[in-house]
């Protein structure tokens, strides 16, 4: 039985989620033998393009150029696997999307030059074409991408979490940063994976796996109300990663 045809791209991103296959250290190996890697430009040459059973995209669509190579990888792919927080739902670089981006570019490179091609809105894979399998994380978790890697070697969907990142501290027993020390923490409405990393260490979460399937941000935001914080506080926090998320008004 012929091993499955294998490619791990990247559009606009800092390419920390291909980093992360790489310092998958002990399973690497067995993840490379397990698959025909055809294309991955971070770790080998003589990289082929044709068609691949799976391909692992990571990054956001931040130019037409991504859109471009996106959208050709997509024609070439049976499965696509949108991999990290960008893929999945813009991350940072569409943390900037509402800002005239010319002003934008020029503020942070200092110049009076408008020869940026920075005109269109920073969009998440599957708002471009069918994304088959999310696996966020800034950068993804190492056991998530052996889980999906070695369920898709077996024909099925890996299982990862659906609950939010508030389980995660109950189940290490952490002190609530939101209730008790009136914390700005995104933990109630973002998608768990991490193992409550940022709140073990005292650190609010900041949402950078993205949303639970349903969030519930319109109770949180009652919570972060009676603690003084705004709903533009609260926006300004989570679309950091995930520039979608609405605030809902309560009925």
């Amino acid at each position: 039985m012929s091993k499955p045809r294998v490619g791990i791209f990247g559009l606009t991103s800092c390419a920390g989620d291909q980093l992360a296959i790489l310092n998958c250290e002990d399973e690497l190996l067995d993840i490379i033998g397990a698959v025909d890697l055809k294309s991955f430009v971070m770790a080998q040459s003589d990289n082929e393009e044709k068609e691949f059973d799976v391909a692992f995209v990571e990054g956001a669509v931040v130019t037409e150029e991504n859109e471009e190579k996106l959208r050709e990888v997509r024609e070439k792919s049976a499965i696509l696997v949108a991999i990290g927080t960008c893929a999945c739902w813009g991350g940072i670089p569409a943390s900037a999307n509402g800002i005239e981006r010319v002003e934008l570019y020029r503020q942070v490179y200092d110049t009076e030059e408008d020869y940026f091609k920075c005109g269109r809105t920073v969009l998440p894979l599957k708002e471009i074409v069918r994304v088959d399998l999310s696996v966020p994380g800034c950068p993804i978790e190492k056991d998530q991408i052996i889980a999906a890697v070695g369920s898709l070697l077996h024909g099925v969907s890996p299982v990862l979490p659906t609950y939010a990142v508030c389980t995660e501290c109950r189940f290490k027993e952490n002190r609530c940063l939101l209730v008790k020390d009136d914390l700005l923490c995104c933990g109630p409405i973002t998608l768990a994976g991490c193992g409550a990393r940022c709140p073990s260490h005292g650190l609010p979460c900041k949402g950078c796996r993205g949303p639970v399937e349903e969030p519930n941000a319109a109770s949180e935001f009652d919570i972060l109300k009676e603690k003084g914080y705004t709903r533009h506080d609260l926006e300004k926090a989570f679309r950091t990663f995930a520039y979608s998320i609405e605030i809902p008004e309560r009925a």
